[in-house]
């Protein structure tokens, strides 16, 4: 879990793919064995180079303490690196958000399946990271202690004297929750969105079974035509085999039959529907 951990001498920090101990004059960076160093890292070094190798501001005035600009680098690299990573997902998402709007297509729903689980895991990364530096902000006795420099020259501080480094906690805080609010934003666009297509498809689907149950109908209507039909086309002696009208009257009575039929299953169909909707 991302934390940031104050002791006597040294912070330790675990943050996304930084891990590191950071003491009054020194910092020094773990990486897993045997894993090549990655773009963020080489940036974290970058960024540290730069922001360490002069202690002494332009106006010849101590700057920041050492363990603050260490500590500074290590929160840029986390936020660049969120930053990164939301703009790329969101892109991923809002693009099949925007192709599902004109229309229904189920690899883009399988494509948004995957993003929303990234982008689920994405919004818990962010939120522990806001977690991480909340808590530490929450403790004045871990924010008094975090100035080694000062500890390291034999000196005290106050449990609240930390002004200095609690207005850089809050800062990248503020970013982190920019980033946590604008993640479940997208997340909220990608449920709605998911519920519209459900909506969808499940009216489509009801159209189908529509469909099928006026086709059944109709279907029953042709059964009993043509069950009246075969009736009077068996072989049977009656009265009807010399009647010159007797085809026009079996094909009324069929023609009726199914067509009464039929509409009296529409009709049926239509009361069920009333009552449901």
């Amino acid at each position: 879990m991302p934390a940031i951990l104050v002791r006597k001498h040294a912070i330790l920090v675990n943050l996304l793919h930084i891990r590191a101990l950071i003491e009054a004059d020194r910092i020094v960076l773990f990486d897993s064995i045997g894993a090549p160093a990655s773009y963020s890292q080489n940036l974290l070094v970058y960024e540290l180079q730069e922001r360490l190798r002069n202690s002494v501001g332009q106006s010849n005035e101590p700057s920041q303490p050492f363990e603050f600009r260490a500590l500074e680098a290590v929160l840029i690299s986390v936020v660049n690196s969120l930053q990164s990573d939301e703009e790329v997902l969101v892109n991923l998402v809002q693009n099949v958000l925007a192709y599902l709007e004109e229309s229904v297509d189920r690899s883009k729903l399988r494509e948004l399946l995957q993003y929303s689980k990234r982008l689920s895991r994405f919004e818990q990364k962010a939120l522990n990271i806001r977690d991480a530096i909340e808590e530490v902000l929450e403790q004045d006795e871990d924010l008094a202690a975090m100035y080694l420099t000062q500890k390291l020259r034999g000196r005290t501080r106050d449990t609240n004297e930390h002004e200095e480094v609690e207005l850089m906690m809050e800062t990248y805080l503020k970013q982190v929750e920019e980033i946590v609010n604008h993640v479940e934003s997208v997340s909220s666009h990608v449920r709605t969105t998911e519920d519209v297509v459900n909506i969808i498809l499940d009216s489509q689907r009801n159209s189908l079974l529509l469909l099928e149950i006026r086709l059944t109908i109709l279907t029953v209507g042709l059964s009993t035509g043509t069950f009246l039909s075969g009736l009077f086309g068996m072989n049977l002696v009656n009265t009807l085999e010399s009647h010159p009208d007797a085809f026009f009257a079996v094909s009324t009575i069929a023609f009726l039959a199914i067509v009464t039929l039929t509409l009296a299953g529409l009709r049926a169909m239509r009361k069920v529907l009333r009552k449901i909707n």
